[in-house]
Parts: C-alpha cells; sequence; structure tokens
C-alpha cells in the first residue's frame, strides 16, 4: 500500500484568506484615521473663521462706540 499524500491546500487557502482580511482591516482603518482628520481640519477651520467673523464684528462696534458722540450739552448745575 502506497502511503496517503497529505494536501495543504486547505491551509494554505486559509492563510491566504486571513492575510487578505488583515489587509482590508487596515485599509479600512486607515480610511477611517483620514475620515477623522479631515473632519478635525473642518472643525478647526470653521472655529477659526466664526473667531475672525466674532473679531470684525467686535472692531465694527468698537470704532462706533469711539465715532459715536455722545455729548448733550447739558449744564449740571443747573438740574434740581
Amino acid at each position: 500500500m502506497e502511503p496517503e499524500k497529505k494536501s495543504h491546500g486547505a491551509l494554505i487557502g486559509s492563510i491566504i484568506i486571513i492575510i487578505i482580511l488583515i489587509i482590508g482591516g487596515i485599509y479600512v482603518w486607515q480610511s477611517k484615521i483620514k475620515e477623522i482628520q479631515l473632519e478635525r481640519k473642518n472643525v478647526e477651520m470653521q472655529a477659526t473663521a466664526m473667531q475672525a467673523a466674532s473679531d470684525l464684528e467686535l472692531k465694527a462696534l468698537e470704532a462706533e462706540l469711539n465715532s459715536t458722540d455722545t455729548t448733550v450739552n447739558v449744564n449740571v448745575d443747573n438740574l434740581k
């Protein structure tokens, strides 16, 4: 009788499938990291834009306050 030859085809196929799953997992993980970084940059840009807008509004209010004439021409000594 001839000895049975064992095939390693199933083991090699399983290893290849595991490697493909690991590579796919790494790809998805890197995609999520890039998405989170992009979202963080967008939030930072929006915060910077909002800060710039509020600075402009504050400067406009200060300029208006400085240009407002607050003299009322009232003599305090004549008031009772």
